[in-house]
């Protein structure tokens, strides 16, 4: 019997009405109908899955591509007395297998799965016995090589079909072009096209793009006259602590984040900005998917994102409170032209190719034909220092070889250490007799950690070792012993990412990629790049030009946008204008040249406003660019 959504959100969530679209997404899925939620960032997608799975008996699968996401997720659901639990890259076989088998006997309402785990076949062996209610893809735009996050696991997702023919999909996104909604609906193999969309614009988030060569000074600039908490997005790690440190000199409470950091100091990080101990967080784009701070007034981007989907998320996490906010874009010229070089990097030769995934087989010193569905920790940085390779071309051979399905490296979330006594009550109490500080251990673990017998739990070594007034190196060895003995299973902390086979080991000789879907992939790439470079160099209504982007045509201007507001406007004079324009078309007069050698023919001083005559040149048509460079019609 179906329990009210209404009563189960009052229940578990203590609202009494759901936002716009919830109710009719839950609906739906209460239904059996298959459908896709385009929500934006901050529009309460989690609900729209948990609700239903609440309201049905059974479990409710969802697949999520990030491991920090699924266990925040898990933790709130256990929070509000909701019981939920993750699989994931990194976990043990035994873990797994306990964690499978308690969902096939009803222990949960709700099993996140990541994509890499899902179709395999201890996976699909244990999902054929569960009541399974619902199956929610979160990031479902993740499956689609048009999107900017192609995952090739995401592709097997529709192979459930066949194991649970009855059961509904809902896929979920915040950000998906035309093709990207096409193309999720046709890979999950829906009955019939069904779309939840809530329109992308918002109305109290004010975008501008504000020409800029001197980025740092504008910063403190924007960041002085916005009192309120802010993100600033950097291109690399080294950046967002230099910018940080900059800022703290300015008498800016200011902090930095990348994915480089050990997740403790993370942590740390995170809740300082959230508490408000910290105002600005300097961070790359690894922070920020998930955290839900719904008072951030500013959004600077310091470096044009590789697409704009990428943008309208980052920018998307001011103003969730729905007050005036700001999403800045500081761009210059030579950001284009690192744009085009970074995706030219994005996609590495085959011998790169080759070279890395040899170096990768070292790494984990892999026999050919083994390691499929094996996961180890991985260290990008300690990989490419231990076998003298590039960081950024290795990444992005790593990141090819992820979508061409040879492997696959999770997000560095931290994954506690976890344990489960499997041993029964009377030889559990044996070795207790027999073992002192094991006896003091394990009493420990069965106050603090309720249902850990034949439930897999996380726990806290050094609580433990607190709790029982002992070193914690004695209780690791305690419980490494006890795992020995059959008295329980022990899975360490882990902090690193975890690489993951998803075939078994070839020769680095018979390594193959599809070269039609890798031309492909980069094409599209390209083609998202330009779209970002258009929104930047473009002088429209910059909520239109992104609001076309994700289909929206007929959109309204803003009005509070730095284009309707007319703040980017030069204020260079007429007479000045007319004089560097004419300088311009001498230097132009025998060849085409790139923006840089321009500006050298005048003063430093006068380059910013050299820049916006060229800009407004470009514009009104009198100007185009060729390979070469700039050159006059």
């Amino acid at each position: 019997m179906q329990r009210a959504p209404l009563e189960v959100l009052e229940q578990y969530w203590g609202y009494d009405a759901f936002r716009p679209l919830q109710a009719d997404i839950i609906a739906s899925a209460l239904a059996g109908v298959d459908a896709l939620a385009l929500l934006p960032t901050g529009g309460g997608k989690s609900i729209c899955y948990q609700v239903p799975a609440m309201c049905m008996d059974g479990i409710c699968i969802v697949v999520s591509p990030l491991i920090a996401l699924m266990k925040d997720q898990v933790q709130n659901l256990q929070n509000r007395g909701i019981p939920a639990a993750a699989v994931y890259a990194g976990m043990n076989r035994r873990a797994l297998d306990i964690t499978f088998e308690n969902a096939c006997n009803g222990a949960y309402k709700l099993l996140y799965i990541s994509p890499e785990r899902l179709t395999s076949e201890l996976a699909r062996a244990r999902l054929a016995r569960m009541q399974v209610n619902l199956i929610a893809i979160d990031e479902a735009h993740c499956i689609s090589q048009w999107g900017y996050d192609f995952r090739p696991p995401y592709l097997q997702i529709a192979q459930l079909r066949t194991l649970l023919p009855n059961v509904p999909f809902l896929a979920l996104t915040a950000t998906a072009t035309k093709e990207v909604v096409d193309d999720i609906q046709e890979k999950l193999e829906f009955k019939e096209k069904k779309v939840f969309r809530q329109g992308f614009a918002r109305p109290n988030l004010s975008y501008s793009v504000l020409y800029e060569y001197k980025k740092r000074e504008k910063l403190v600039q924007i960041l002085r006259s916005v009192p309120g908490t802010g993100i600033v997005y950097a291109r690399s790690r080294g950046e967002t602590k230099e910018i940080a440190q900059l800022l703290q000199k300015q008498g800016i409470r200011a902090d930095y984040y990348h994915a480089g950091l050990s997740p403790e100091e993370r942590n740390n990080k995170q809740d300082a900005w959230m508490n408000n101990q910290v105002q600005v967080i300097v961070s790359t784009n690894a922070f920020g998917m998930g955290i839900d701070k719904p008072d951030v007034r500013i959004v600077v981007h310091l470096a044009l994102p590789e697409s704009l989907e990428a943008y309208f998320q980052e920018a998307g996490r001011g103003g969730r409170d729905g007050k005036k906010s700001y999403a800045v874009l500081l761009f210059a010229p030579a950001d284009e032209d690192a744009l085009r070089f970074h995706l030219k990097t994005a996609f590495p030769d085959f011998n790169l190719l080759r070279q890395t995934y040899q170096a990768l087989c070292n790494y984990t010193q892999l026999a050919i034909g083994a390691g499929e569905g094996e996961s180890f920790d991985f260290d990008l940085q300690d990989f490419s220092n231990r076998f003298k390779l590039e960081l950024a071309p290795t990444h992005a051979a790593l990141r090819l070889l992820e979508q061409e399905g040879w492997m696959s490296i999770s997000d560095a979330g931290s994954s506690p250490a976890s344990a489960c006594i499997t041993a029964s009550r009377d030889v559990l109490y044996d070795y207790q007799l027999r073992n002192r500080q094991a006896d003091v251990v394990t009493k420990v673990l069965l106050r603090a950690y309720p249902g850990i017998q034949h439930n897999w739990v996380d726990i806290s070594e050094p609580n433990v070792a607190r709790f029982a007034n002992l070193p914690l190196e004695t209780v690791i060895q305690v419980l490494e012993t006890a795992q020995k003995e059959n008295i329980l299973h022990y899975q360490p902390k882990k902090d690193k990412p975890q690489l993951i086979f998803l075939r078994p080991r070839v020769a680095a000789s018979e390594l193959e990629i599809d070269l039609v879907k890798f031309n492909f992939r980069k094409q599209a790439a390209e083609q998202r790049m330009e779209q970002a470079i258009r929104y930047a160099t473009l002088r429209r209504c910059r909520s239109q030009l992104l609001l076309q982007y994700f289909g929206e045509e007929k959109s309204p201007t803003c009005g509070i946008c730095d284009v309707c507001t007319g703040r980017n406007e030069s204020d260079v004079p007429t007479a000045m204008f007319e004089q560097y324009t004419r300088k311009i078309q001498l230097v132009l007069k025998h060849e085409a040249l790139p923006l840089e050698e321009i500006l050298q023919a005048f003063a430093p001083k006068r380059h910013e406003v050299v820049a916006q005559v060229l800009q407004f040149l470009l514009e009104e048509g009198k100007l185009t660019e060729t390979e070469k460079g700039l050159k006059f019609k």
